[in-house]
């Protein structure tokens, strides 16, 4: 073999090497991104199974309130709204989903609901030898526009992976 082909074979074969090197580096914003949908689609299970939303859900409008974010879980309030209305949105004959703040007014129409979400740390960080996980505890409330009580209530409790975040 020539000496100026030895190169040349070892970059060839040292090329798969390194492009599997890059497939297999972390990919944090993809990580938080799917903890984020997965903790959404879970929210959004539970709501189209609460007993105080009418069936069928598709004649039904869903006012997203601000959501309230423990900052301890360095998630913003934007990001986990946006996992939360893209979950409901995704919702197979789901209900119309509309961002909802206290300035639109008081709403009206017997189909409609407001969901309020707060989504808190519960407890210290767990360590992991290999990872951090944050425990967290996610309350959804159903209330009607304008309405003080509460139609329905559900908590969700888990945790996330610290280094998604």
């Amino acid at each position: 073999m020539t000496a100026h082909r030895r190169p040349l074979i070892a970059s060839l074969l040292l090329a798969p090497l390194l492009l599997a090197g890059c497939a297999a580096a972390p990919d944090r914003p993809e990580t938080l991104r799917q903890a984020l949908l997965n903790l959404g689609e879970r929210a959004a299970g539970r709501v189209m199974e609460a007993s105080a939303l009418p069936k069928p859900p598709a004649d039904q409008v869903l006012l997203l309130a601000t959501p309230e974010v423990n900052g301890e879980l360095s998630i913003g309030q934007e990001r986990f709204r946006e996992s939360l209305t893209r979950a409901l949105l995704a919702v197979s004959d789901g209900p119309q989903v509309l961002d909802w703040s206290d300035s639109m007014g008081e709403g009206g129409g017997e189909n409609q609901w407001r969901l309020e979400s707060r989504l808190m740390a519960d407890g210290p960080r767990l360590r992991l030898s290999d990872r951090e996980l944050l425990p967290y505890r996610l309350t959804l409330v159903l209330r009607r526009p304008g309405g003080d009580s509460v139609m329905w209530e559900e908590s969700l409790q888990g945790a996330l992976d610290a280094t998604a975040l």
